[in-house]
């Protein structure tokens, strides 16, 4: 199941702080949602308990067709959809009714989008009018190196224009540590830059994405077990170590929320 370090373990110790960083939002959205809620890129189900226990129905769509079968057969009163995104269909070409859904969440999904803007679009086009898109991804300025695993990074007004082409409302909030979030981050910062300072020509923003996507994975790896061993804070972080802030630049990551 976790063949890459971009499908964050909940079981690899060394995983756990972003494991529990990707948590959080779920928490938060569990408190949120209600009705017919679709989440768009469900992946291995990170969410999926705390949503489909607040939603009266879940649909989740994703485009690994074994794992959307493992979790119809984990949630069967669920609907789950084997689909390429966007545009979103039914996974036999239909597209998903318009007007459908109260929410449509989708966490650190956008990032690995080609056409983001009807990815967007699509989104608006299934909310009932009033349904509220549920919006996560990282914040670039927070990013420590490329990741060829990503299409791109946004900064924060860049996200809020995109998401404002066609939802009149858009609450811009972000996801950010605790002291204790941030010291395993100053950690990591320094112990990347280790591998990044042999990097002389640049070439992690010059090779193209696929050719990196091994050797990062590797080295990240790699880095995310010598962090683990370095004083074992790696281990202690919890969802409750995340919080809500009103400063989505200052932010690790981006919780928007947009209103058809």
């Amino acid at each position: 199941m976790y063949k890459t370090t971009e499908i964050t373990s909940a079981e690899i110790t060394s995983d756990n702080p972003v494991h529990q960083r990707l948590l959080f939002p779920y928490v938060e959205a569990a408190e949120m949602v209600s009705g017919q809620v679709l989440e768009i890129g469900c992946g291995w189900g990170r969410g999926l308990e705390l949503l489909t226990q607040a939603a009266t129905h879940y649909t989740g769509i994703d485009k690994n067709a074994d794992l959307i079968g493992s979790l119809q057969l984990a949630y069967p009163k669920a609907t789950f959809v084997a689909a390429n995104i966007p545009p979103l269909t039914d996974g036999t070409g239909q597209p998903l009714p318009d007007n459908t859904f109260d929410f449509v969440v989708t966490f650190q999904v956008i990032e690995h989008i080609e056409n983001d803007d009807l990815f967007v679009k699509e989104a608006y086009r299934v909310l009932k009018p009033g349904g509220k898109l549920l919006l996560t991804t990282v914040n670039k300025s927070y990013s420590l190196t490329r990741n060829p695993w990503h299409v791109r990074e946004y900064v924060a007004d860049e996200l809020r224009a995109l998401m404002g082409r066609y939802f009149p409302v858009v609450e811009t909030r972000g996801i950010h540590g605790n002291d204790k979030v941030m010291t395993y981050y100053e950690q990591n910062k320094k112990s990347v830059e280790r591998f990044t300072r042999w990097d002389i020509f640049n070439l992690q923003y010059r090779l193209p994405r696929r050719l990196l996507q091994v050797p990062y994975d590797i080295a990240n790896r790699m880095n995310r077990n010598r962090l683990l061993k370095q004083d074992g804070l790696a281990a202690e972080i919890r969802h409750t170590d995340y919080v809500l802030s009103d400063s989505p630049a200052q932010s690790l990551d981006f919780f928007y929320v947009a209103t058809k």
